[in-house]
């Protein structure tokens, strides 16, 4: 089949974005990194979660809104799709080049945001799983791979390093998007209608619902704590507010992402070019072969179908699968884990504002260890870059339950520091996971078809996707039931009642309502009681731990592909 391309969309295809004699090569690396900051904000997700799940009470959770559990998995099925699409797109990559694809990711990202901004203002949640979701997730999957086949062809003398540079920027992305994202909101946002302190207004409980009566009828209420009130985008009264009055900006921020990310991703997919074929970079000559059976830098190169059918590929595939597992899920949460380990213990500390400028961090050190790390592999080599990162991390996580008992028992700042320092080295590690996996595959299998090799190996991303968000909202769950049952137990009946209006022996409902919480509890629990919200994530970690350790032993037998495998082998010229 030839690579010339007609038709009306030609100018997109690979043929026409071929460099002329003289280019300078590191104009390429600015396009890859604005189209990764763009679709990088998909890791400032955990903004969004305070106002999806009220966004019809606003103030708190009304019996209406979607759980935290509904909205993760947004994040999730988002994750799944890059994935999935990256998968699909490789080997696409390849035969049209990264101007198309990223072309068709930017129609794909900022088109998912506007539709998930209707699904936001109708209150429709499969509108926000298929726009932000699906089709977010494909343009994120498409937007991700179209730069790194492409930077490791301009950059043979530095493999890790432009993998770095064609990853970093979506480690970076809610560096940007995250204090954008919160702007927003507050830009957004609309206070609801508040009628006056819970003793002043005559509450009803149905079904686990509040109710107050008004001059216009009855209307379903929430009553907020002044911690909650506090919290809005405009700082109100504790008591009572008439759900569905007002707007936490979510819908508005989610339009205006979409069109902003939108025109970005255009402009950068078109100062996209490709090197010549047998273009090197001056002066550069490819170093001699290391013909060491150890060695894991191939001179030889890999077909993408037979990629799958060596056990290197299933061994990297569990490294990143597992990698990205015992990261995702606490990104996804990252906000609110900040929230509920150290809000109660360390309320002038831990505030909301702290907890944003904490996923702002995320981001930063996310972004440089995706370039530090990946530089680094360039030395140390890529199996000893993820052994680093297995042995580490293992005991980083183990630390975080450590840090959450000790700040309920003795609330310090010492261990918010430890707490802080901890998840910012895994986080560089997390992404550095990311930006040295195309060089490794480039080791291993050669560059013949790494983009698309690569493509397919995201699908440990996909499957990631679901299992970190899955484990950490399941185990958080169980042990957010169990503490309710726990601290319900230490409280009169009766206090019980005069609070939530109903008996105890209803608490399944008023809990399914989110009338009754963890905070609210504690308010009615006798002096002294310990607030079980900081330990809600210790399984979580142990399990992550785990991961890990699984993930080093999969590293470390990894070995050279075999000669069977090789082009010349398994698709002979002639």
């Amino acid at each position: 089949m030839s690579n010339k391309s007609g038709g009306f969309f030609s100018f997109l295809m690979k043929d026409k974005i071929i460099a002329k004699s003289g280019f300078n090569r590191w104009l390429v690396p600015p396009a890859s990194i604005a189209i990764h900051l763009c679709i990088g904000s998909v890791y400032a997700w955990s903004i969004f979660n305070p106002a999806l799940i009220k966004e019809l009470g606003v103030v708190t959770s009304s019996s209406g809104d979607w759980s935290l559990s509904n909205v993760v998995w947004i994040f999730s099925v988002a994750i799944v799709f890059l994935g999935l699409s990256a998968a699909v797109a490789g080997k696409w990559l390849e035969k049209v080049g990264p101007r198309c694809v990223g072309v068709a990711a930017a129609f794909l990202w900022g088109g998912g945001f506007i539709i998930g901004s209707i699904g936001i203002s109708t209150h429709q949640l499969w509108l926000v799983y298929l726009g932000y979701g699906a089709l977010g997730g494909c343009g994120l999957g498409l937007g991700y791979v179209s730069p790194v086949s492409t930077l490791l062809r301009w950059f043979p003398d530095k493999r890790g390093m432009a993998t770095g540079m064609a990853i970093m920027g979506f480690g970076g992305g809610a560096m940007i998007g995250a204090p954008l994202i919160a702007a927003l909101l507050k830009f957004h946002a609309v206070a609801p209608t508040y009628l006056g302190t819970e003793g002043a207004v005559k509450l009803i409980t149905e079904a686990g619902k509040r109710f107050a009566e008004t001059a216009s009828g009855t209307v379903e209420v929430i009553v907020a704590t002044a911690g909650e009130a506090a919290s809005m985008a405009f700082p109100g009264d504790a008591g009572v507010y008439i759900v569905g009055t007002g707007d936490t900006g979510a819908a508005g921020t989610f339009l205006t992402l979409g069109i902003v990310y939108f025109i970005v991703m255009i402009v950068a997919s078109f100062a996209y070019r490709v090197p010549a074929e047998g273009w090197t970079p001056e002066g550069w000559t490819p170093p001699e072969k290391d013909f060491s059976a150890e060695s894991l830098i191939t001179h030889n190169d890999v077909h993408i179908d037979q990629a799958m059918k060596t056990p290197q590929f299933w061994k990297l595939w569990v490294v990143l699968c597992f990698n990205v597992t015992a990261g995702i899920g606490v990104i996804g949460v990252a906000k609110t884990m900040m929230v509920d380990i150290f809000g109660s213990t360390l309320p002038d500390v831990a505030t909301a504002a702290f907890a944003g400028t904490y996923v702002l961090m995320i981001s930063v050190f996310n972004m440089c260890g995706r370039f530090f790390w990946a530089s680094i592999s360039d030395f140390i080599g890529r199996k000893n870059t993820y052994h680093f990162f297995f042995v580490l991390g293992t005991l980083l996580y183990l630390s975080i339950p450590y840090a959450a008992s000790q700040v309920s028992a003795d609330p310090s700042t010492v261990w918010l520091l430890m707490f802080y320092g901890a998840t910012m080295i895994i986080f560089t590690m997390y992404g550095g996971g990311f930006a040295t996996i195309p060089a490794y595959l480039a080791d291993i299998f050669g560059t013949l078809h790494v983009g698309g090799i690569h493509g397919r190996l995201l699908t440990a991303w996909a499957t990631a996707g679901v299992l970190g968000p899955f484990a950490i909202t399941y185990l958080r769950n169980m042990s957010v039931n169990d503490a309710i049952t726990d601290l319900v137990a230490k409280i009169d009946p009766a206090v019980f009642q005069a609070k939530f209006g109903s008996a105890v022996s209803q608490l399944n409902e008023l809990v399914a309502a989110k009338t009754v919480t963890v905070s609210k509890l504690m308010e009615l629990v006798p002096a002294g009681t310990i607030d079980p919200t900081p330990s809600l994530y210790n399984t979580t970690m142990y399990t992550m731990a785990a991961l890990l350790v699984v993930a080093f032993f999969a590293n470390l037998t990894i070995r050279p592909v075999e000669a069977k495998h090789h082009v010349e082998n398994t698709h002979p010229k002639g």
